[in-house]
Protein backbone atom coordinates (compact mmCIF):
# COMPACT_ATOMS: atom_id res chain seq x y z
CA UNK A 1 0.00 0.00 0.00
CA UNK A 2 1.29 3.30 -0.90
CA UNK A 3 2.62 5.82 2.20
CA UNK A 4 -0.65 8.24 2.47
CA UNK A 5 1.96 10.94 3.51
CA UNK A 6 1.22 13.72 5.69
CA UNK A 7 -1.20 16.08 3.99
CA UNK A 8 -4.64 16.25 6.24
CA UNK A 9 -7.49 17.94 3.58
CA UNK A 10 -9.87 18.58 6.60
CA UNK A 11 -6.85 21.28 7.96
CA UNK A 12 -6.72 22.47 4.38
CA UNK A 13 -10.39 22.54 3.82
CA UNK A 14 -11.97 26.65 4.09
CA UNK A 15 -15.67 27.45 4.42
CA UNK A 16 -16.75 30.73 4.81
CA UNK A 17 -19.96 30.14 6.90
CA UNK A 18 -18.98 26.08 8.47
CA UNK A 19 -22.20 24.55 9.91
CA UNK A 20 -22.24 22.56 13.22
CA UNK A 21 -22.37 18.81 13.81
CA UNK A 22 -26.15 19.21 15.32
CA UNK A 23 -26.87 21.73 12.19
CA UNK A 24 -25.46 19.10 10.05
CA UNK A 25 -27.59 16.15 12.10
CA UNK A 26 -30.77 18.56 11.54
CA UNK A 27 -29.76 18.95 7.72
CA UNK A 28 -29.55 15.29 6.72
CA UNK A 29 -33.06 14.76 8.37
CA UNK A 30 -34.58 16.53 6.07
CA UNK A 31 -33.00 15.73 3.08
CA UNK A 32 -33.57 12.50 3.52
CA UNK A 33 -36.79 12.36 5.32
CA UNK A 34 -39.97 13.82 3.39
CA UNK A 35 -43.14 12.73 1.74
CA UNK A 36 -41.56 9.06 0.47
CA UNK A 37 -42.52 7.97 3.92
CA UNK A 38 -45.86 8.19 3.26
CA UNK A 39 -45.68 5.18 0.32
CA UNK A 40 -43.86 2.75 2.80
CA UNK A 41 -47.07 0.82 3.92
CA UNK A 42 -47.83 0.51 -0.37
CA UNK A 43 -43.70 -1.22 0.24
CA UNK A 44 -44.57 -3.17 3.10
CA UNK A 45 -47.60 -4.59 1.94
CA UNK A 46 -45.42 -5.94 -1.59
CA UNK A 47 -42.91 -7.39 1.25
CA UNK A 48 -44.20 -8.87 4.17
CA UNK A 49 -43.59 -7.24 7.53
CA UNK A 50 -40.43 -9.31 8.42
CA UNK A 51 -39.36 -9.41 5.30
CA UNK A 52 -39.79 -6.12 4.49
CA UNK A 53 -38.00 -5.00 7.75
CA UNK A 54 -34.77 -7.38 6.64
CA UNK A 55 -34.89 -5.67 2.96
CA UNK A 56 -35.62 -2.21 3.76
CA UNK A 57 -32.91 -2.26 6.50
CA UNK A 58 -30.48 -3.95 4.02
CA UNK A 59 -31.13 -1.57 1.39
CA UNK A 60 -30.13 1.53 3.50
CA UNK A 61 -26.60 0.07 4.46
CA UNK A 62 -26.48 -0.51 0.73
CA UNK A 63 -27.02 2.99 0.02
CA UNK A 64 -25.14 4.29 2.92
CA UNK A 65 -22.79 2.47 2.28
CA UNK A 66 -22.33 3.67 -1.24
CA UNK A 67 -22.61 7.46 0.11
CA UNK A 68 -20.23 6.76 2.46
CA UNK A 69 -17.60 5.15 -0.27
CA UNK A 70 -17.66 8.35 -2.06
CA UNK A 71 -17.08 10.46 0.35
CA UNK A 72 -13.85 8.07 1.40
CA UNK A 73 -12.71 8.60 -2.07
CA UNK A 74 -13.62 12.24 -2.80
CA UNK A 75 -11.05 12.78 0.72
CA UNK A 76 -8.47 10.72 -0.50
CA UNK A 77 -9.03 12.18 -4.06
CA UNK A 78 -8.46 15.34 -2.16
CA UNK A 79 -5.16 14.38 0.08
CA UNK A 80 -3.61 12.96 -4.02
CA UNK A 81 -4.45 16.07 -5.42
CA UNK A 82 -2.95 18.38 -2.32
CA UNK A 83 -6.52 20.13 -2.19
CA UNK A 84 -9.00 20.66 0.80
CA UNK A 85 -12.00 19.56 -0.92
CA UNK A 86 -12.28 17.90 -4.04
CA UNK A 87 -15.87 18.09 -5.56
CA UNK A 88 -17.77 15.24 -6.85
CA UNK A 89 -16.67 15.98 -10.17
CA UNK A 90 -13.24 16.65 -9.67
CA UNK A 91 -12.79 13.30 -7.56
CA UNK A 92 -14.39 10.95 -10.78
CA UNK A 93 -12.09 13.06 -13.63
CA UNK A 94 -9.13 12.27 -11.16
CA UNK A 95 -9.87 8.72 -10.15
CA UNK A 96 -10.92 7.75 -13.98
CA UNK A 97 -7.32 9.54 -14.69
CA UNK A 98 -5.83 7.14 -12.00
CA UNK A 99 -7.28 4.20 -13.72
CA UNK A 100 -7.53 1.46 -16.65
CA UNK A 101 -7.11 3.30 -20.34
CA UNK A 102 -10.54 3.10 -20.94
CA UNK A 103 -11.39 5.11 -18.12
CA UNK A 104 -8.87 7.92 -19.03
CA UNK A 105 -10.65 8.69 -22.10
CA UNK A 106 -13.40 9.41 -20.42
CA UNK A 107 -12.04 11.32 -17.27
CA UNK A 108 -13.33 14.86 -18.27
CA UNK A 109 -16.52 13.28 -19.65
CA UNK A 110 -16.92 11.60 -16.20
CA UNK A 111 -17.57 15.07 -14.24
CA UNK A 112 -19.77 16.66 -16.95
CA UNK A 113 -22.08 13.62 -16.72
CA UNK A 114 -22.24 13.14 -12.66
CA UNK A 115 -22.68 17.32 -12.85
CA UNK A 116 -25.51 17.06 -15.46
CA UNK A 117 -27.10 13.81 -13.63
CA UNK A 118 -26.94 15.68 -10.20
CA UNK A 119 -28.39 19.27 -11.47
CA UNK A 120 -31.60 17.36 -13.49
CA UNK A 121 -32.32 15.54 -10.63
CA UNK A 122 -32.14 18.08 -7.81
CA UNK A 123 -34.60 20.31 -10.78
CA UNK A 124 -36.84 17.77 -11.04
CA UNK A 125 -37.07 17.72 -7.18
CA UNK A 126 -37.74 20.99 -6.75
CA UNK A 127 -40.36 21.28 -9.35
CA UNK A 128 -42.18 18.55 -7.64
CA UNK A 129 -42.00 20.37 -4.09
CA UNK A 130 -43.78 22.74 -5.82
CA UNK A 131 -46.20 20.79 -7.09
CA UNK A 132 -46.74 19.47 -3.66
CA UNK A 133 -47.43 22.26 -1.86
CA UNK A 134 -49.61 23.86 -4.42
CA UNK A 135 -51.84 20.47 -4.53
CA UNK A 136 -52.22 20.68 -0.28
CA UNK A 137 -53.08 24.36 -0.29
CA UNK A 138 -55.69 23.98 -2.80
CA UNK A 139 -57.22 21.18 -1.40
CA UNK A 140 -57.49 22.92 2.08
CA UNK A 141 -58.51 26.34 0.45
CA UNK A 142 -60.90 24.43 -1.38
CA UNK A 143 -62.76 22.85 1.37
CA UNK A 144 -62.64 26.22 3.45
CA UNK A 145 -62.75 28.65 0.97
CA UNK A 146 -63.13 28.22 -2.54
CA UNK A 147 -62.17 26.32 -5.70
CA UNK A 148 -59.74 27.87 -7.59
CA UNK A 149 -57.50 26.78 -10.75
CA UNK A 150 -54.34 24.48 -9.43
CA UNK A 151 -51.86 27.12 -11.60
CA UNK A 152 -52.55 30.19 -9.49
CA UNK A 153 -51.41 28.14 -6.32
CA UNK A 154 -47.89 26.54 -8.31
CA UNK A 155 -47.69 30.76 -9.43
CA UNK A 156 -48.01 31.72 -5.62
CA UNK A 157 -45.93 29.28 -3.84
CA UNK A 158 -42.90 29.73 -6.37
CA UNK A 159 -43.30 33.65 -5.93
CA UNK A 160 -43.14 32.52 -2.05
CA UNK A 161 -40.10 31.03 -2.84
CA UNK A 162 -38.19 33.35 -4.24
CA UNK A 163 -37.16 35.27 -0.67
CA UNK A 164 -35.91 31.77 1.32
CA UNK A 165 -34.20 30.80 -1.65
CA UNK A 166 -32.09 34.03 -1.80
CA UNK A 167 -30.09 32.45 1.67
CA UNK A 168 -26.95 31.57 0.02
CA UNK A 169 -25.02 29.96 3.05
CA UNK A 170 -25.94 26.34 4.04
CA UNK A 171 -25.13 27.50 7.50
CA UNK A 172 -28.13 30.26 7.35
CA UNK A 173 -30.50 27.18 5.79
CA UNK A 174 -30.25 25.19 9.19
CA UNK A 175 -33.11 26.77 11.23
CA UNK A 176 -35.57 26.15 7.97
CA UNK A 177 -34.34 22.70 8.17
CA UNK A 178 -35.12 22.33 12.39
CA UNK A 179 -38.52 23.86 11.81
CA UNK A 180 -39.03 21.37 8.43
CA UNK A 181 -37.97 18.24 10.23
CA UNK A 182 -40.36 19.43 13.38
CA UNK A 183 -43.03 20.06 10.82
CA UNK A 184 -42.99 16.98 8.96
CA UNK A 185 -42.32 14.37 12.31
CA UNK A 186 -45.96 16.50 13.81
CA UNK A 187 -47.90 15.86 10.96
CA UNK A 188 -46.61 12.08 10.35
CA UNK A 189 -47.91 12.01 14.03
CA UNK A 190 -51.02 13.25 13.52
CA UNK A 191 -51.56 10.75 10.53
CA UNK A 192 -50.59 8.27 12.77
CA UNK A 193 -53.48 9.03 14.79
CA UNK A 194 -56.01 6.77 12.26
CA UNK A 195 -52.99 4.08 11.84
CA UNK A 196 -53.86 3.27 15.49
CA UNK A 197 -57.59 3.44 14.98
CA UNK A 198 -59.51 -0.10 14.13
CA UNK A 199 -56.20 -1.74 13.85
CA UNK A 200 -57.55 -5.02 12.66
CA UNK A 201 -55.61 -8.18 14.26
CA UNK A 202 -52.16 -8.69 12.96
CA UNK A 203 -52.17 -12.46 11.59
CA UNK A 204 -54.39 -10.59 8.93
CA UNK A 205 -51.37 -9.32 6.93
CA UNK A 206 -48.60 -10.64 5.59
CA UNK A 207 -46.43 -11.57 8.17
CA UNK A 208 -43.21 -13.02 6.65
CA UNK A 209 -43.85 -12.90 2.66
CA UNK A 210 -45.96 -10.65 0.88
CA UNK A 211 -47.02 -11.59 -3.05
CA UNK A 212 -43.79 -13.05 -4.29
CA UNK A 213 -44.23 -11.74 -7.99
CA UNK A 214 -44.77 -8.23 -6.64
CA UNK A 215 -41.34 -8.22 -4.54
CA UNK A 216 -39.61 -6.29 -7.07
CA UNK A 217 -42.08 -2.94 -6.39
CA UNK A 218 -40.57 -2.94 -3.13
CA UNK A 219 -37.07 -1.47 -3.96
CA UNK A 220 -39.17 0.95 -6.37
CA UNK A 221 -39.69 2.45 -2.90
CA UNK A 222 -37.56 1.71 -0.85
CA UNK A 223 -34.54 2.94 -2.71
CA UNK A 224 -35.89 6.19 -3.40
CA UNK A 225 -36.77 6.84 -0.13
CA UNK A 226 -33.50 6.73 1.74
CA UNK A 227 -31.11 9.39 0.33
CA UNK A 228 -30.66 12.36 -1.70
CA UNK A 229 -26.66 11.93 -2.66
CA UNK A 230 -26.43 15.98 -3.71
CA UNK A 231 -27.60 17.54 -0.34
CA UNK A 232 -25.67 14.72 1.59
CA UNK A 233 -22.42 16.13 -0.15
CA UNK A 234 -23.10 19.29 0.60
CA UNK A 235 -23.82 19.25 4.26
CA UNK A 236 -20.52 17.01 4.38
CA UNK A 237 -18.89 19.83 2.09
CA UNK A 238 -20.28 22.74 4.92
CA UNK A 239 -19.34 21.21 7.96
CA UNK A 240 -16.85 22.83 10.58
CA UNK A 241 -15.57 19.46 11.51
CA UNK A 242 -16.70 16.95 8.30
CA UNK A 243 -14.22 14.78 10.05
CA UNK A 244 -17.19 13.88 12.11
CA UNK A 245 -19.46 13.03 9.54
CA UNK A 246 -18.48 9.59 9.25
CA UNK A 247 -17.51 6.38 11.22
CA UNK A 248 -19.87 4.47 13.31
CA UNK A 249 -21.21 7.28 15.03
CA UNK A 250 -20.73 9.98 12.99
CA UNK A 251 -23.36 12.56 11.76
CA UNK A 252 -24.51 10.20 8.71
CA UNK A 253 -25.26 7.13 10.56
CA UNK A 254 -26.97 8.68 13.40
CA UNK A 255 -29.33 10.30 11.14
CA UNK A 256 -29.70 7.25 8.88
CA UNK A 257 -30.32 5.59 12.02
CA UNK A 258 -33.57 7.92 13.18
CA UNK A 259 -34.73 7.89 9.78
CA UNK A 260 -34.97 4.12 9.17
CA UNK A 261 -36.48 3.11 12.48
CA UNK A 262 -38.99 5.93 11.92
CA UNK A 263 -40.14 4.54 8.36
CA UNK A 264 -39.27 0.93 9.51
CA UNK A 265 -42.57 1.94 12.49
CA UNK A 266 -45.00 3.80 9.91
CA UNK A 267 -44.61 1.42 7.29
CA UNK A 268 -45.26 -1.78 9.59
CA UNK A 269 -48.27 0.50 11.04
CA UNK A 270 -50.06 1.85 7.88
CA UNK A 271 -49.75 -1.72 6.18
CA UNK A 272 -51.06 -3.15 9.43
CA UNK A 273 -53.98 -0.81 9.47
CA UNK A 274 -55.38 -0.90 6.13
CA UNK A 275 -53.64 -4.22 4.68
CA UNK A 276 -54.36 -4.70 1.02
CA UNK A 277 -56.53 -1.26 0.75
CA UNK A 278 -53.43 0.44 0.95
CA UNK A 279 -53.36 3.23 -1.61
CA UNK A 280 -49.72 4.32 -2.83
CA UNK A 281 -49.53 7.15 -0.22
CA UNK A 282 -51.27 6.08 3.08
CA UNK A 283 -52.39 10.03 3.33
CA UNK A 284 -54.87 8.96 0.69
CA UNK A 285 -56.32 6.43 3.22
CA UNK A 286 -57.46 8.66 6.01
CA UNK A 287 -60.53 11.20 6.36
CA UNK A 288 -60.17 14.45 4.45
CA UNK A 289 -62.75 16.59 5.84
CA UNK A 290 -61.45 16.07 9.39
CA UNK A 291 -59.32 18.96 10.72
CA UNK A 292 -57.07 16.56 12.12
CA UNK A 293 -56.10 15.59 9.11
CA UNK A 294 -55.89 18.62 6.95
CA UNK A 295 -53.38 19.75 9.98
CA UNK A 296 -51.26 17.04 9.36
CA UNK A 297 -51.39 17.32 5.50
CA UNK A 298 -50.27 21.66 6.12
CA UNK A 299 -47.70 20.58 8.37
CA UNK A 300 -46.06 18.14 5.75
CA UNK A 301 -46.63 21.03 2.65
CA UNK A 302 -45.14 24.01 5.15
CA UNK A 303 -41.98 21.06 5.71
CA UNK A 304 -41.74 20.79 2.30
CA UNK A 305 -41.99 24.52 1.24
CA UNK A 306 -39.19 25.26 3.83
CA UNK A 307 -37.10 21.68 2.33
CA UNK A 308 -36.79 23.40 -1.61
CA UNK A 309 -34.26 26.29 -0.86
CA UNK A 310 -32.01 23.27 1.02
CA UNK A 311 -32.55 20.83 -2.39
CA UNK A 312 -32.22 23.74 -5.09
CA UNK A 313 -28.71 24.46 -3.52
CA UNK A 314 -27.06 21.67 -4.99
CA UNK A 315 -27.62 22.92 -8.45
CA UNK A 316 -26.71 26.44 -7.81
CA UNK A 317 -23.47 25.30 -5.93
CA UNK A 318 -23.17 23.41 -9.70
CA UNK A 319 -23.67 26.34 -12.03
CA UNK A 320 -21.43 28.96 -9.21
CA UNK A 321 -18.54 27.07 -7.57
CA UNK A 322 -18.20 24.24 -10.59
CA UNK A 323 -18.52 26.17 -13.25
CA UNK A 324 -19.12 30.09 -13.77
CA UNK A 325 -17.20 31.02 -10.44
CA UNK A 326 -14.82 27.96 -10.34
CA UNK A 327 -11.96 30.30 -9.78
CA UNK A 328 -13.59 32.66 -6.86
CA UNK A 329 -12.92 35.62 -9.13
CA UNK A 330 -16.24 36.52 -10.63
CA UNK A 331 -17.04 40.63 -10.31
CA UNK A 332 -20.35 41.03 -8.39
CA UNK A 333 -20.37 37.14 -7.80
CA UNK A 334 -23.17 37.31 -4.68
CA UNK A 335 -25.65 39.52 -6.97
CA UNK A 336 -25.02 37.44 -9.85
CA UNK A 337 -25.78 34.32 -7.59
CA UNK A 338 -28.78 36.16 -6.61
CA UNK A 339 -30.41 36.49 -10.68
CA UNK A 340 -29.80 32.82 -10.92
CA UNK A 341 -31.27 31.83 -7.94
CA UNK A 342 -34.22 33.61 -8.72
CA UNK A 343 -34.57 32.64 -12.16
CA UNK A 344 -33.95 29.14 -11.18
CA UNK A 345 -37.00 29.57 -8.95
CA UNK A 346 -38.74 30.78 -12.10
CA UNK A 347 -38.14 28.36 -14.19
CA UNK A 348 -39.01 25.58 -11.59
CA UNK A 349 -42.69 27.19 -10.98
CA UNK A 350 -43.04 27.89 -14.75
CA UNK A 351 -42.11 24.15 -15.51
CA UNK A 352 -44.71 23.36 -13.23
CA UNK A 353 -47.10 25.37 -14.80
CA UNK A 354 -46.96 24.23 -18.05
CA UNK A 355 -45.85 20.74 -17.71
CA UNK A 356 -47.44 19.05 -14.29
CA UNK A 357 -47.47 15.61 -15.41
CA UNK A 358 -43.63 15.18 -15.26
CA UNK A 359 -43.87 11.75 -13.63
CA UNK A 360 -42.53 9.59 -16.01
CA UNK A 361 -39.40 11.80 -16.74
CA UNK A 362 -38.78 12.66 -13.56
CA UNK A 363 -38.87 8.98 -12.59
CA UNK A 364 -36.25 8.65 -15.47
CA UNK A 365 -33.71 11.12 -13.66
CA UNK A 366 -34.44 9.46 -10.32
CA UNK A 367 -33.67 6.06 -11.53
CA UNK A 368 -29.75 7.89 -13.31
CA UNK A 369 -29.21 9.00 -10.28
CA UNK A 370 -30.31 6.79 -7.43
CA UNK A 371 -28.12 3.82 -9.88
CA UNK A 372 -25.04 6.15 -11.27
CA UNK A 373 -24.18 9.01 -8.19
CA UNK A 374 -24.96 6.31 -5.27
CA UNK A 375 -24.05 3.06 -6.29
CA UNK A 376 -21.94 2.87 -9.81
CA UNK A 377 -19.69 5.55 -9.79
CA UNK A 378 -18.57 5.38 -5.98
CA UNK A 379 -17.70 1.92 -6.92
CA UNK A 380 -15.78 2.62 -10.26
CA UNK A 381 -13.94 5.50 -8.50
CA UNK A 382 -12.32 3.22 -5.40
CA UNK A 383 -12.15 0.91 -8.70
CA UNK A 384 -9.44 3.45 -10.59
CA UNK A 385 -8.31 5.04 -7.12
CA UNK A 386 -6.69 1.52 -6.12
CA UNK A 387 -5.90 0.49 -9.54
CA UNK A 388 -1.93 1.91 -9.48
CA UNK A 389 0.53 -0.40 -8.68
CA UNK A 390 1.44 0.84 -5.50
CA UNK A 391 -1.91 0.55 -4.27
CA UNK A 392 -4.04 -2.38 -3.48
CA UNK A 393 -7.52 -3.86 -3.00
CA UNK A 394 -6.75 -5.54 0.01
CA UNK A 395 -6.62 -9.07 0.96
CA UNK A 396 -8.43 -11.32 -1.66
CA UNK A 397 -8.82 -8.06 -3.80
CA UNK A 398 -12.00 -7.68 -1.20
CA UNK A 399 -12.48 -3.98 -2.26
CA UNK A 400 -12.66 -4.56 -6.12
CA UNK A 401 -14.99 -7.62 -5.40
CA UNK A 402 -17.20 -5.46 -3.53
CA UNK A 403 -17.18 -2.89 -6.06
CA UNK A 404 -18.17 -4.88 -8.85
CA UNK A 405 -20.70 -6.47 -7.19
CA UNK A 406 -21.91 -2.29 -6.13
CA UNK A 407 -21.93 -1.90 -10.16
CA UNK A 408 -23.72 -4.55 -10.69
CA UNK A 409 -26.77 -3.67 -8.68
CA UNK A 410 -26.46 -0.45 -9.93
CA UNK A 411 -26.83 -1.28 -13.24
CA UNK A 412 -29.81 -3.80 -12.85
CA UNK A 413 -31.33 -0.40 -10.76
CA UNK A 414 -30.44 2.16 -13.93
CA UNK A 415 -32.16 -0.86 -16.74
CA UNK A 416 -35.40 -1.72 -14.66
CA UNK A 417 -35.95 1.84 -13.96
CA UNK A 418 -35.50 3.00 -17.61
CA UNK A 419 -38.14 0.35 -18.80
CA UNK A 420 -40.32 1.10 -16.26
CA UNK A 421 -40.16 4.65 -17.15
CA UNK A 422 -40.60 4.98 -20.48
CA UNK A 423 -43.31 2.46 -20.57
CA UNK A 424 -45.36 5.18 -18.06
CA UNK A 425 -44.04 7.41 -20.33
CA UNK A 426 -45.80 5.94 -23.60
CA UNK A 427 -48.60 5.17 -21.07
CA UNK A 428 -49.17 8.34 -19.56
CA UNK A 429 -47.86 10.75 -22.62
CA UNK A 430 -49.05 8.54 -25.24
CA UNK A 431 -52.61 8.84 -23.96
CA UNK A 432 -52.47 4.80 -22.27
CA UNK A 433 -53.82 4.50 -19.21
CA UNK A 434 -52.17 2.00 -16.64
CA UNK A 435 -53.89 -0.11 -13.98
CA UNK A 436 -54.84 0.73 -10.20
CA UNK A 437 -52.57 -0.36 -7.76
CA UNK A 438 -53.44 -2.31 -4.44
CA UNK A 439 -55.80 -4.98 -4.25
CA UNK A 440 -59.49 -4.96 -4.29
CA UNK A 441 -61.71 -8.02 -3.39
CA UNK A 442 -59.21 -10.38 -3.11
CA UNK A 443 -57.51 -9.65 -6.35
CA UNK A 444 -54.36 -7.97 -6.86
CA UNK A 445 -53.88 -5.37 -10.12
CA UNK A 446 -50.62 -4.14 -10.59
CA UNK A 447 -49.62 -1.05 -11.74
CA UNK A 448 -46.01 -0.78 -12.92
CA UNK A 449 -45.47 3.08 -12.61
CA UNK A 450 -45.60 2.03 -8.49
CA UNK A 451 -41.77 1.28 -9.07
CA UNK A 452 -41.49 5.14 -9.50
CA UNK A 453 -43.90 6.11 -6.35
CA UNK A 454 -41.29 7.97 -4.28
CA UNK A 455 -41.63 10.76 -6.92
CA UNK A 456 -45.61 10.07 -7.83
CA UNK A 457 -46.46 10.62 -4.21
CA UNK A 458 -44.51 13.94 -4.03
CA UNK A 459 -47.42 15.40 -6.16
CA UNK A 460 -50.46 12.80 -5.14
CA UNK A 461 -49.48 11.80 -1.14
CA UNK A 462 -52.67 14.45 -0.45
CA UNK A 463 -54.72 13.62 -3.99
CA UNK A 464 -58.51 13.14 -2.82
CA UNK A 465 -61.23 11.25 -4.75
CA UNK A 466 -63.58 12.92 -3.67
CA UNK A 467 -62.09 17.07 -4.07
CA UNK A 468 -64.09 19.74 -4.73
CA UNK A 469 -63.13 20.69 -8.10
CA UNK A 470 -64.20 21.61 -11.13
CA UNK A 471 -61.06 19.94 -12.93
CA UNK A 472 -60.37 16.24 -13.45
CA UNK A 473 -59.33 14.72 -10.23
CA UNK A 474 -55.53 15.82 -9.09
CA UNK A 475 -52.93 13.12 -10.72
CA UNK A 476 -50.07 14.98 -11.90
CA UNK A 477 -47.51 12.34 -11.73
Amino acid sequence: MADKGGYNPYENRNVAKPISDVGAFFSLLKCVVGTGVLSLPLAFYYAGIINGTILLIVSCIMLIHGMQLLIISMVECSRRMQIGYATYPEAMAYSFGQGPKCFRYCSRAGGYICDGVLGASQFGVCVVYILFVAVNVKQVFDFHVAVADLRIYIAVVGLLLIGPFLVRQLKYLVPFNIVATILIYLGFLMMMYYLFVGLPPISERNIVFGPIELLPLFFGIALFSITSVGVMLAVESQMAKPQHYLGWFGILDMAIVIVLLSYIFFGIMGYWRYGDQIADSVSLNIPTNEVLAQVSKVFIAMAIFLTYPLAGYVVIDIIMNHYWNKSGELKHAVLKESIIRVVFVLLTTITGILAPNLGPLLSLVGALTISLLNLVFPALIEICLYYPPEYNYGKLKWKLVKDIIYVIIGLIILVQGTIFSIMSMIREWGGGHGATTGATDGTTTVDTTTTENITTLLTTAIAVADEPTQEPAIRFL
